[in-house]
């Protein structure tokens, strides 16, 4: 196996940095009309899309 200089490491990791850190987790709490109990309603969204997941009932 041939080595791989520093330089292509970084250039590589900075082509895969956006993968993931594009997405986060909510929870938003969500109560039942019936029981009056709340429960958690947890997705992993965009994070362009936070606003359109809390203002979605």
């Amino acid at each position: 196996m041939a080595k791989v200089s520093k330089n292509a490491r970084v250039a590589q990791r900075a082509a895969n940095q956006g993968s993931g850190k594009d997405h986060v987790k909510v929870v938003k709490p969500v109560k039942d009309p019936l029981t009056g109990k709340i429960t958690f309603k947890e997705a992993i969204v965009h994070k362009d899309k936070v606003k359109e997941f809390f203002a979605n009932k």
